[in-house]
């Protein structure tokens, strides 16, 4: 008589049972948990500090305004058409984002010393506006002439203006920003950091023009606009 074959039973092992491997976290799984935990922490935390940023943005926009109010108004004319020249080309013609890379690598061999500042200063530094700047500082120890000041500020305008927009649009187009808080962090910081460099250079150029009035008003309106808030959060007197 043939000997009955019976399938062969799964063994079954306890930790199966009350551990089954559907449930199991793997470490793997749990750091990439970890992460994101803390990605998302960081994300709160940049969001909190961003908006909390927003009163220095206008107070220092706004100093700078006044500021600037203060100079020839042809001069600041001029500015403004350098401002409105990159945004008609940028909207309507050609996005340069080949002129905003090349400054990128010009920051990256200028900063190659120092490796942490390699990755950052790009975003922080309005390279072409400090050089420009730069530039007329030294000419205009030879050169005295209107026509120097007048393509000096239309290139600082131009050059400004190219370098918040792409700034802005390169740190809004990364993934996993939670609550886009690196956005409105890192572009507000970005922003008071170039309004205080082109103030300061300004200062150098025109005597009407006070980068120590720019930072003390700054400063009195963010305190005012902070003093405001917490006033009606907390109802101090």
């Amino acid at each position: 008589m043939a000997k009955k074959e019976f399938p062969e039973k799964k063994l079954i092992k306890e930790k199966d049972i009350f551990f089954p491997k559907e449930s199991m976290n793997i470490p793997g799984d749990f750091s990439t948990k970890i992460s994101q935990i803390s990605s998302k922490t960081f994300g709160v935390i940049k969001f909190v500090l961003g908006i909390m940023f927003l009163p220095l943005v206008f107070s220092t926009v706004s100093s700078f305004l006044n500021e600037f109010s203060s100079i020839n108004k042809d001069l600041q004319g001029i500015f403004w058409n350098g401002v409105i020249c990159f945004l008609a080309v940028y909207l309507f013609i050609w996005e340069p984002t080949v002129i905003y890379n090349k400054g990128h690598k010009l920051l990256g061999i200028v900063f190659s010393f120092f490796k942490p500042m390699v990755s950052v200063a790009p975003f922080l530094l309005p390279i072409y506006t400090i050089v420009f700047l730069f530039i007329y500082g030294l000419l205009s120890l030879w050169i005295r002439s209107g026509w120097l000041i007048e393509y000096t500020l239309f290139l600082v305008g131009f050059a400004t203006i190219l370098h918040l927009t792409f700034s802005a649009k390169t740190i809004r187009t990364k993934k996993g920003d939670f609550l886009k808080g690196n956005y409105i962090f890192g572009f507000s910081f970005i922003l008071i950091l170039n309004l205080a460099l082109l103030a300061f250079g300004f200062s150098l150029i025109f005597k009407e023009f006070s980068f120590v009035n720019f930072c003390n008003v700054s400063f009195d309106i963010a305190k005012s606009i902070f003093r405001t808030v917490f006033k009606q959060l907390f109802i101090f007197p």
